[in-house]
């Protein structure tokens, strides 16, 4: 069986999060909500993935404005 990694936990509380907020999130916010959800996770941690979401996956994600965070299926 596979461990989960740390970051995978992260981008999976992301992509949820961005899921129930289809008008997109702030970085700040969306920094805090993920603490909320679990907050043993280490805040730079968190930081470096939400830094590298666009990076990692383009194709699920963009920057609709400066700072905010918002599914592409939203924007159909």
């Amino acid at each position: 069986m596979k461990k989960e990694t740390v970051t995978s936990r992260i981008y999976s509380i992301i992509f949820n999060l961005l899921d129930e907020n289809p008008d997109g999130l702030r970085w700040v916010d969306l920094n805090k909500m993920i603490l909320e959800v679990d907050s043993s996770l280490h805040p730079k941690t968190v930081n470096g993935c939400v830094w590298k979401l666009i990076e990692k996956y383009p194709d699920q994600v963009h920057k609709p404005s400066k700072g905010v965070f918002k599914l592409k299926k939203f924007d159909i």
